[in-house]
């Protein structure tokens, strides 16, 4: 629990006045026990849409087999490895948030970490997806396994990264679940005791028995940091693993040590802006504007620039290695990505990926509300650019001249890509429906520490140097949620 002697240098976590430990449960819960609002029913009709849009591709591709897709002999990878490693990415900034940030005791994770939580299952689900559409005919799916059959000799092929793969999403995603799902249980308690009939039978089987007390707190707080420490390793091991499909074949501009931190700072990246992209409409849409301040919007975007200059930086980097290494093949790779026949996905995924992080460096620009949300939008694909250069750039092009041939996706890769993006969209507007989007008891654990109305009242009790509440109230200027600035601190400078 934070303590109640937080520097009054230090920002609001939460703003607003007359703020309560019960304001914050109606506040967020409203849109939980509330019918919900027009904005809501207009995403989640348009988020259906898309999700009917890849039932019908999926199953389309299942009915004709592979050949729906736009892969040829040279172009064995293409679209669906890009959507699947872009998904994973997406997935990262939820354990960090919630496991990285809970070790380093970062209370401005708490406002935050629900929704990236829930984002994380999500995308994996998402990127499930693509290997379930790979294989052709799911319903022999058993193959993969290591059991008896009857072609005898076909075994699962340990030594292969693609195994790794398996085990390591499907360890993050179970350890991800099951440290979502103990952060939700003292809310989804606050719900059954709020809650009549059928929907408090619901929330009482959810909530497993929650009833409050010191020992289930203990044990929450046990449990918690033990799933954190599980999951702070799995952000850097998940898209380690992920990028050995790659680094350890033998093909020109695959095959380099940089990119297991470089697939790592990539996830992360694109992960921290895909909450962006998220929050910033949920709050707006669902007044949450107390609650996911300024603040937490800028250490966010900071997040960004520095993960993005390492991603900026191992793309210099490998442009670097591939001359230095004076391997022929290796420097056609990286001449063929920078002014080859995809050169534009190659100067896309630097200018939405290297360019515009760098815009953060204003404070104007990375205390605006709009221009964050647009840039987490080009940052997101400039990521998925950035899958596609790596896969389709190294392939479309062999050592044999013959070989070269054009990658085009077909509809149903588009519209495969597009209907997954409604799968995840339909699957977080129900989450923010049924569950309450941010961590209600997390809090309430900072209101009496880092809220601005504690804050306001230490500069009225005058406990605080003029000097301080003058560079406070400063700092209040960039939050759209504070509509009162320096009265209070001029009043005390003229005392």
């Amino acid at each position: 629990m934070a303590g109640h002697n937080e520097s009054i240098l230090r920002e609001p976590l939460i703003t607003g006045e007359n703020i309560t430990y019960s304001k914050i449960t109606e506040d967020i819960l409203a849109p939980v026990e509330n019918k919900p609002n027009k904005a809501w029913w207009i995403g989640f009709g348009i988020a259906v849409f898309f999700a009917l849009v890849w039932v019908c591709s999926i199953s389309y591709t299942f009915y004709v087999g592979l050949g729906a897709w736009g892969l040829n002999k040279t172009v064995g990878w293409a679209w669906d490895i890009t959507g699947f490693v872009w998904w994973v990415g997406i997935g990262h900034a939820g354990t960090l948030i919630s496991a990285v940030l809970l070790l380093f005791r970062q209370n401005w994770r708490n406002s935050i970490n629900r929704s990236a939580e829930a984002m994380t299952i999500f995308a994996v689900i998402c990127a499930a997806t693509y290997i379930i559409a790979h294989m052709g005919r799911p319903w022999l799916a058993y193959f993969v396994f290591p059991l008896p059959n009857q072609f005898g000799s076909l075994w699962v092929n340990f030594n292969s990264p693609l195994i790794w793969d398996v085990f390591a999403i499907s360890t993050y995603f179970s350890v991800s679940l099951v440290f979502w799902y103990t952060g939700l249980l003292p809310d989804i308690a606050t719900i059954r005791d709020r809650a009549t009939g059928l929907r408090r039978r619901i929330y009482s089987i959810l909530s497993f028995g929650w009833a409050g007390s010191v020992k289930n707190w203990q044990r929450f707080e046990s449990v918690s940091l033990i799933l954190a420490g599980v999951s702070t390793p799995l952000v850097l091991s998940v898209h380690t693993i992920v990028s050995f499909d790659f680094a350890t074949s033998l093909e020109p501009g695959w095959h380099t040590t940089i990119f297991p931190p470089y697939f790592v700072a990539g996830a992360i990246f694109s992960g921290f802006a895909m909450v962006q992209t998220l929050l910033l409409v949920a709050r707006k849409v669902m007044n949450f504007e107390n609650y996911i301040t300024m603040f937490h919007i800028e250490s966010m975007n900071k997040i960004i620039i520095l993960t993005g200059s390492i991603v900026g930086v191992a793309y210099l980097t490998e442009l670097f290695i591939a001359w230095y290494s004076g391997v022929e093949y290796e420097q056609y790779a990286f001449l063929n990505r920078v002014s080859g026949p995809y050169w534009w996905a190659y100067w896309s995924m630097m200018t939405c990926n290297v360019i515009s992080p760098q815009l953060f460096w204003i404070k104007k620009i990375r205390t605006s509300i709009w221009a964050s949300w647009l840039l987490s939008i080009v940052v997101n694909i400039g990521m998925w650019f950035e899958r596609f250069v790596i896969i389709v750039t190294s392939l479309h092009r062999d050592y044999i001249p013959s070989s070269w041939v054009m990658f085009y996706p077909s509809l149903v890769d588009i519209l495969l890509f597009v209907g997954s993006i409604g799968v995840f969209f339909t699957l977080f507007l129900l989450f923010l429906r049924v569950l309450p989007a941010i961590a209600v008891a997390e809090v309430k654990l900072i209101l009496k520490s880092s809220s601005d109305q504690v804050k306001q009242k230490q500069i009225r009790e005058r406990r605080v140097q003029p000097e301080q509440a003058e560079a406070y109230q400063e700092s209040l200027e960039k939050y759209d949620s504070v509509d009162y600035l320096k009265a209070e601190s001029v009043e005390y400078q003229k005392v």
